[in-house]
């Protein structure tokens, strides 16, 4: 199996995972907590990456408004979003989401309130120019997929005056994109960017979400739900990945405890941990997602899918682990 296989398996797994802990919050609380989640979710996202994926992007010299754009629209590439760009002049770039959007996968999408993907943009585009120290610049929406149109699009606009908090974010669906072809999109410089370096990359888009998403979630929620609603969540997301994770990572025996053993050692290594077995054990020494003790609860919730994911495989296993140590003992079914 190779290494890209691996990193996939992880992408698929930790993508699943976020998408399902704003629906989980849809359908066990309500949109309005969704809502709170989903911005605190990406103000942490856009406050830790922004400046210097900035910089890791070679960007820092275009003008703000085009830098903002193409920030969006090479990160999202590197995630595996389908994104478009498109530059009209220095003060206005667009960047358009066509369908199927990532972040709403499949048949998700018929479950986020509008409200709840505003909260996005409001997290992220309408942050950009504060963060930049421009608050001239601002972020017009104008057309979302969530509403039932074709994509999720906008513009970043650098305006003649500062905006007020209100004006950094705008919804125009009176406007359209005007047609990109795709022969006119912006690569990646590949010689900074190999294939390896971009696997890991996509790799990691999926792994922020978690690791931002897991204690925005305990905040919002507190402890107790947060535990809920996290372990809940997880079962049901590993369960449903399962399938496709142990094709990735060509496991194929049920009921074979060794076997899934070893596909978490591959998931837990290819996530960028130190972890050695020993016998019927597998003990982590470097937790690259939290790399200080996150505590019992967001533990427990990052176990769920992996015990979601052994049910699958055979229901009369569990895993007994603390997060460290992670062994397999005979369960009920």
């Amino acid at each position: 199996m190779s290494e890209s296989r691996a990193a996939d398996a992880v992408a698929l797994l930790y993508h699943r995972w976020i998408t399902g802990l704003v629906l989980s919050l849809v359908a066990r609380k309500n949109a309005a907590t969704a809502e709170a989640f989903v911005f605190r979710l990406f103000r942490r996202q856009h406050l830790e990456r922004f400046l210097p994926g900035l910089e890791k992007l070679g960007l820092t010299h275009e003008p703000h408004a085009v830098a903002a754009a193409k920030y969006h629209y090479f990160s999202n590439q590197l995630g595996g979003v389908k994104v478009e760009f498109l530059e009209e002049h220095p003060r206005k770039a667009w960047v358009r989401y066509p369908p199927p959007r990532w972040m709403w996968e499949g048949t998700a999408i018929c479950g986020i309130p509008s409200a709840v993907n505003r909260a996005m943009l409001h997290g992220w585009h309408a942050h950009n120019g504060v963060t930049l120290g421009n608050l001239k610049l601002g972020f017009v929406c104008t057309k979302t997929t969530v509403d039932g149109q074709p994509g999720l699009e906008g513009y970043y606009h650098e305006a003649d005056h500062d905006l007020a908090p209100e004006e950094r974010l705008q919804f125009r669906p009176e406007e359209v994109c005007p047609r990109i072809e795709p022969t006119d999109l912006p690569e990646l410089d590949h010689e900074a960017w190999p294939e390896v370096r971009q696997a890991k990359a996509n790799r990691n888009y999926s792994l922020e979400y978690v690791r931002n998403g897991l204690p925005a979630l305990l905040e919002l929620l507190g402890p107790e739900e947060a535990r809920y609603i996290g372990r809940i969540c997880g079962l049901q997301v590993g369960m449903h990945a399962w399938d496709e994770v142990a094709g990735l990572l060509d496991v194929s025996a049920t009921g074979d405890g060794n076997a899934w053993l070893g596909a978490l050692q591959t998931l837990l290594t290819a996530s960028g941990d130190a972890v050695e077995r020993r016998g019927d054990v597998l003990r982590r020494t470097r937790w690259r997602l939290f790399p200080d003790d996150p505590g019992e609860v967001l533990t427990e919730a990052w176990l769920a899918p992996f015990r979601g994911m052994l049910a699958v495989h055979d229901r009369f296993l569990e895993l007994d682990s603390d997060g460290t140590e992670f062994r397999i003992r005979q369960g009920r079914g």
